[in-house]
């Protein structure tokens, strides 16, 4: 830290949320349900797809990513390039099967279908399983940036780590309990520019540290010992395997972002769905390069740390800030900083908004209370009594994002307690305990023309993951199953959703809900 103090990125903290503050301002003025909840539906979708890298590519991929180049065991080298492969298919399906489905029926939550195909009880099991996965794994993101700020920033500075979790989510809360999306969505875009700079910035710096050209670094690197992308020995145990890795790709995809109210929030704050599918298209060609770069900035660090005979923290998240703040200039600090912040604000303030987002429409029927119909003599009255529902509704939106921050900072400060992994490895295990039911859900409902037993679904979406569970517990002497616990989850919620299914003979589904 001899050229960067902890005062001085302080001061560049101040200066950035000044910033985010000022566009918060100037985007969130005067906005009601609507435009919080899908920014009226007139964002140009090269501007969504701008602010998505933001929003899927967190801290998590800006540290944790790198970190796990040099190491062993789950995604070591460059075998999470086949899991990127695997996104794409994944990325397909949601922009040919699922994005036309939830604009047909206009869906403010995408849990909205649940309750269209299978009934009340569906639709709430979906929405609370989306909100207890999105809690954990944004509040295990933000975890990360947090402990890298505690302990190069304000960490030294004296600030205790439940004050420094304390005002970075208050400092979420300010700039977008007003705007909701209509803010985040420019915001973010702010940040993925912040984050993409400081990418290239790194890899640059750290290849001229090395003595490699802009040409050279690319080669280097895939030529020397990190290299190695494709992994297709010991299918049972090895958890980077080609199949595991492509599949796992696929469903995290499917789930973490097509069945998952905060990517796809943004999605639907497209004109239409035209926009929507292009703004998906370009989104996966900057996913491809992004991933790519950030794998190759991975195997930069651990080359430039074995250069200069650094020791690998047992904590590989904490190579790149190690390197950044103690080993490279003060600008290479500066950027480090900046792109862990924006990385990790524009997937956190989208998820905060998100829950919000399905909370009061999905639990609080928001829309459902809005749209009830009442005779009014007059058109002023009925004037008068719409915006009397809406400053209701706002108010009680501001409490709801107000909790979900306050559950944020308990679940941080209690992984900080508890964890000691890659976050990355956290993260994929709660999505794939989590989100696996809503897999199992939407296929279902997709893929066949069953009716449920709709009382009996949460039911089997509790017991699917703890079975999940078992059936790795049970296989662990002879198979890693790495990132398939989604695909066995889903499966045996499917399985569980066909147990309590019936043909109705009486009545034709919606064809609206069943066509692909």
């Amino acid at each position: 830290m001899a050229h960067l103090t902890p005062t001085h990125v302080l001061i560049v903290l101040i200066l950035y949320f000044a910033l985010l503050l000022g566009v918060a301002w100037f985007t969130g003025r005067n906005v009601g349900n609507k435009g919080f909840f899908l920014a009226n539906k007139k964002v140009p979708w090269l501007v969504v797809a701008y602010a998505m890298i933001g929003t899927s590519i967190s801290g998590v991929t800006f540290i944790s990513v790198p970190g796990k180049v040099g190491g062993s065991g789950l995604n070591m080298a460059f075998s999470y390039m086949q899991m990127v492969l695997g996104y794409l298919v994944g990325y397909l399906f949601i922009a040919l099967v699922l994005m036309p489905m939830y604009y047909r029926l206009n869906l403010t939550s995408i849990y909205g279908y649940l309750e269209k195909r299978f009934g009340h009880w569906s639709y709430k099991t979906g929405s609370a399983f989306f909100l207890l996965s999105r809690t954990l794994g944004s509040a295990a993101r933000m975890f990360l940036a947090a402990s890298v700020l505690q302990m190069f920033v304000f960490g030294p500075l004296g600030v205790p780590f439940p004050l420094t979790v304390t005002l970075m989510m208050a400092l979420i809360y300010v700039y977008t309990f007003k705007g909701g999306l209509k803010t985040i969505i420019w915001t973010d875009t702010i940040m993925t520019t912040f984050f993409l700079a400081a990418l290239f910035f790194t890899v640059v710096t750290i290849g001229k540290a090395l003595h490699l050209g802009l040409g050279d670094i690319i080669p280097t690197v895939m030529d020397g010992r990190y290299g190695q992308m494709f992994f297709f020995d010991d299918f049972l145990g090895n958890p980077n395997h080609f199949v595991k890795q492509f599949i796992g790709g696929a469903l995290v995809a499917i789930t973490m972002t097509g069945l998952d109210q905060d990517l796809m929030q943004k999605n639907l704050a497209c004109v239409d769905i035209r926009s929507a599918q292009k703004n998906m298209f370009v989104f996966c060609i900057y996913l491809v390069v992004i991933n790519f770069l950030f794998l190759v900035l991975g195997a930069l660090l651990y080359m430039y740390a074995g250069s200069i005979g650094l020791e690998v923290p047992a904590r590989t998240d904490h190579l790149y800030p190690q390197i950044a703040f103690n080993h490279l200039d003060a600008a290479a600090g500066i950027f480090f900083i900046l792109g862990l912040i924006a990385s990790t604000y524009a997937s956190s303030d989208s998820a905060l908004t998100a829950l919000t987002t399905s909370f009061c429409v999905d639990f609080l029927n928001f829309e459902k209370k809005a749209t009830t119909e009442q005779q009014f003599i007059y058109e002023e009255d009925r004037v008068a009594h719409e915006k009397k529902i809406e400053k209701a509704q706002q108010k009680t939106r501001t409490l709801v994002h107000l909790m979900f921050s306050v559950v944020f900072i308990f679940i941080i400060r209690f992984l900080n307690a508890v964890s000691s992994d890659a976050v990355i490895v956290l993260i994929f295990k709660i999505a794939g305990y989590t989100y696996g039911p809503l897999l199992g859900l939407f296929t279902f409902g997709l893929f066949t023309k069953l009716k449920l037993r709709d009382k009996f679904v949460p039911a089997v979406c509790v017991l699917a993951p703890v079975l999940t569970f078992l059936v790795e517990v049970s296989c662990k002497n002879w198979l890693d199953v790495g990132f398939l616990t989604i695909l066995i989850n889903g499966l045996i919620t499917a399985f569980g959703l066909w147990a309590i299914s019936f043909r109705d003979s009486n009545e034709e589904l919606d064809s609206d809900l069943n066509s692909i």
